[in-house]
C-alpha cells in the first residue's frame, strides 16, 4: 500500500478548525484518525502482515498513515444542504489503514464483512442497519447497545453493526467501548490501546487523536475504554461526555456512531448513556430470559428512543 497523498489533500478547512479549537477543546477533532504513537497496530506489536492482522505497512511508522486531516465541516457549520458528499466519500476513500485484517482474521472473530461466506449472518446486519437507516431518514446517529444480561453478546451485535455501517464506502463508523467493567472490543480486534475514552473524559487537555484507533476494516475506527474504569457513572454523567459525542456525531455527516456499554441490568451505565444518544437497543441470549425478564430490561430503556431487542444465538 503506498501513501499518495499529496499537499492538496490536507486539511482545506483548517482555520475554520483552529477557530473552533479557540472556542471549545472538545471540539478539536482535526486529529481523528492520527496516531498517538507509532507503536499501535496488532497485538504482536508487528504490523507487518506475518500472522494476524493481514497486510500491514511493510515496516513504516504508523504516523506515516496519518490521515487526521481528511474532514469536512458538517451541514451545522456551513449550513443545510451545504455540504459536499462528492468531497466527504472522496476523503473517506483516501483513509488508511496501516493493516488489514483477513477474512481468516474475521472469520475467526465473527465480524461479517462483504464476501463473508456466512451470508445469513451478514444479511442479518445488514437488515438492522437498513431498518435503522429508515428510522433515522438517512442521517447519522448515535446508539447504545446494551445486554439483557452478562453474556448478551452486547459486543458482539455492536461490533457486527458497526462494521455494517462501514460497508457502504461513503460512510464510516465508530465504535466505543463503553463497558469499563469488562472491556473486550480492543482485545477482539486485536488493538494494545494506550490510553482511550476516560483518559480523553479525565484530562480537558487531552488530544482525542490519542485514543482513536483504526481496527483493521475499512472506515471502522474505535475509541477503548481507557486506563481508568473505576466510578463510570462518573465519567458518564460528566458535561464533557456530554459534550465529546454531540460534536463527534454532529461534525461528522457521514459517520455512524455505536456505544457498546454493560449490561443493563447491572448496571446504570447503558441507561445514562441512552439519555445522551439518539438510540439504544437490548441484547438478549437465545433461550436465556424470562418474558418478564426481558420486560424489565426493556424498560429501562427511554421508549422514545428504544428501537427494539436483538435474539442473540
Amino acid at each position: 500500500m503506498n501513501d499518495s497523498r499529496t499537499d492538496q489533500d490536507k486539511e482545506i478547512f483548517g482555520k475554520q478548525d483552529q477557530d473552533a479549537r479557540k472556542d471549545n477543546r472538545v471540539r478539536s477533532l482535526g486529529g481523528d484518525y492520527q496516531s498517538g504513537s507509532e507503536s499501535r497496530g496488532n497485538a504482536n506489536g508487528s504490523g507487518n502482515g506475518n500472522g494476524k492482522g493481514g497486510d500491514g505497512s511493510g515496516g513504516r511508522s504508523y504516523s506515516d498513515w496519518d490521515d487526521s486531516r481528511m474532514l469536512v465541516p458538517s451541514s451545522l457549520e456551513l449550513g443545510p444542504g451545504t455540504v459536499d458528499r462528492y468531497v466527504i466519500s472522496k476523503q473517506i476513500v483516501r483513509m488508511q489503514e496501516p493493516r488489514r485484517l483477513t477474512p481468516d482474521d474475521l472469520d475467526e472473530r465473527r465480524i461479517i464483512y462483504p464476501e463473508s461466506s456466512n451470508r445469513r449472518l451478514v444479511n442479518h446486519f445488514r437488515n438492522l442497519r437498513t431498518k435503522l437507516l429508515e428510522k433515522s431518514g438517512g442521517n447519522n446517529f448515535t446508539m447504545v447497545v446494551s445486554g439483557a444480561g452478562t453474556g448478551a453478546g452486547a459486543s458482539f451485535v455492536s461490533l457486527n453493526l458497526a462494521a455494517a455501517f462501514a460497508f457502504d464506502e461513503a460512510k464510516t463508523a465508530l465504535i466505543i467501548d463503553c463497558n469499563l467493567r469488562n472491556p473486550a472490543l480492543h482485545s477482539t480486534l486485536d488493538i494494545v490501546p494506550e490510553a482511550g475514552l476516560t483518559d480523553f473524559l479525565d484530562d480537558s487537555d487531552f488530544d482525542i487523536s490519542r485514543i482513536l484507533y483504526p481496527t483493521g476494516i475499512p472506515r471502522l475506527r474505535l475509541i477503548p475504554a481507557g486506563s481508568r474504569r473505576e466510578t463510570p457513572s462518573e465519567f458518564f454523567t460528566s458535561f464533557r461526555m456530554k459534550q465529546f459525542l454531540q460534536a463527534v456525531r454532529k461534525r461528522y455527516p457521514d459517520r455512524f456512531i455505536v456505544l457498546d456499554t454493560a449490561p443493563i441490568t447491572e448496571s446504570p451505565d447503558a441507561r445514562i448513556l441512552a439519555d445522551l444518544c439518539d438510540y439504544s437497543m437490548l441484547v438478549i441470549p437465545h433461550g436465556g430470559m424470562t418474558v418478564n425478564g426481558i420486560e424489565d430490561a426493556a424498560s429501562a430503556f427511554n421508549s422514545e428512543k428504544f428501537v427494539g431487542a436483538v435474539i442473540n444465538g
